[in-house]
């Protein structure tokens, strides 16, 4: 097929929801798709407050239009909820054309935590922008169970990869990253913000030391007020992975993400994981044998980081090879809504001549 994807989350941005998309557009390629990104990069862009490294998208309605246009495709899919998100959904609606969409983050909490606003209206807004889309993918079982509860319909479980090669259990002869610090190393990988929750990790009493990898807008604040703790900024590639195989236990504090990809980054790499019992790990962590869950969702993260400690380092390596960006590739296409052949074929030839119509049309007013 022919599959257009609408984000406005891309490179050089540095998060789950791009990892995903590129790994998954990297398989779909293999599985013979041929597909289209509209991404920012490709548009005039603000950056984005508190976030300078995301840029949002401007004036993008009529450059989307053309992009649909040129590109004709068989199946669409809005990943985000942003300015692209909204100038595909508003083309997609307005041509009747079908397209599906996924629920990336708990954008409500996320700017809850942000922002003075309620709940509420970030629930109604994703209520509004994802009624349309003939499937909505979420990421977990637990995710769709609590989507529904807010009245979402029409959501299927979409779910993730990891890469095994990349992310692997230190090997002997490779070097310790952390030589030198207190072990054990409780680690914790992502954005450093508010919504990432992680000051409940480094307010932890914790043997050992502590180690966040990662940048964002509440770094330096975190610094200054955990001193005994160590942040390294963001890592990547196989700098990053040699962080995951050299801790002894990963600390995932976060109640906002619909999964966190890190964990099975983590997992991947032999370290058993602790975690509150949010979307993501409570799906993932419940009788895997690769980490352990908080009692609730503000208690018993300690007791859980100490509980991984313990853990049989091979059979959280063991767990994580279930997953693979293949079959999440070919859960994302099952998922896809493409125009029926007769009815695609009709519809981009009736556009292509309304096009020619108004092009005329324009010429001979000139």
């Amino acid at each position: 097929m022919r599959i257009l994807m609408v984000t406005d989350a891309w490179t050089p941005q540095v998060n789950g929801v791009v990892q995903t998309l590129t790994r998954v557009i990297d398989e779909l390629k293999a599985l013979g798709h041929s597909v289209e990104v509209i991404s920012p990069g490709q548009f005039k862009t603000f950056p984005l407050p508190t976030y300078p490294e995301i840029k949002v998208a401007i004036a993008a309605h009529e450059p989307v239009q053309e992009r649909f246009k040129a590109f004709e495709p068989e199946a669409i899919h809005i990943a985000t909820e942003g300015p692209l998100g909204l100038a595909a959904r508003r083309i997609c609606v307005e041509w009747k054309l079908p397209f599906t969409t996924s629920y990336h983050t708990r954008f409500p909490e996320y700017v809850s935590a942000r922002l003075p606003l309620p709940l509420a209206a970030g629930y109604a807004y994703m209520k509004w922008f994802h009624k349309p889309s003939g499937r909505m993918m979420v990421t977990t079982p637990t995710m769709k169970d609590e989507l529904e509860r807010h009245g979402f319909g029409n959501i299927s479980v979409w779910s993730r990869g990891v890469d095994t090669e990349m992310f692997h259990p230190r090997r002997p002869g490779e070097p310790d990253i952390f030589e030198g610090l207190p072990r054990p190393i409780f680690l914790s990988v992502g954005r450093v913000a508010v919504e990432k929750n992680i000051e409940a990790f480094l307010g932890l009493d914790l043997p050992g030391t502590k180690v966040v990898v990662g940048d964002g807008p509440q770094r330096e604040e975190l610094i200054e007020r955990y001193p005994g703790a160590v942040f390294t900024g963001a890592r990547f590639g196989a700098d990053l992975a040699a962080h995951f195989a050299c801790a002894d236990a990963f600390v995932f504090p976060s109640l906002t993400d619909t999964f966190g990809l890190v964990i099975l980054e983590a997992m991947a790499a032999g370290v058993p994981v602790a975690a509150y019992p949010a979307p993501g790990p409570i799906d993932i962590i419940p009788g895997s044998g690769a980490g352990v869950l908080a009692h609730s969702a503000t208690e018993g993260l300690r007791e859980a980081c100490l509980e991984a400690l313990k853990m049989d380092k091979g059979a959280v390596r063991a767990f994580a090879e279930g997953f693979s960006w293949k079959a999440c590739a070919e859960d994302f296409v099952k998922n896809l809504q493409p125009y029926p052949e007769p009815e695609k074929t009709r519809f981009w030839r009736r556009l292509r001549r309304l096009t020619r119509v108004r092009r005329r049309r324009v010429e001979a007013t000139a």
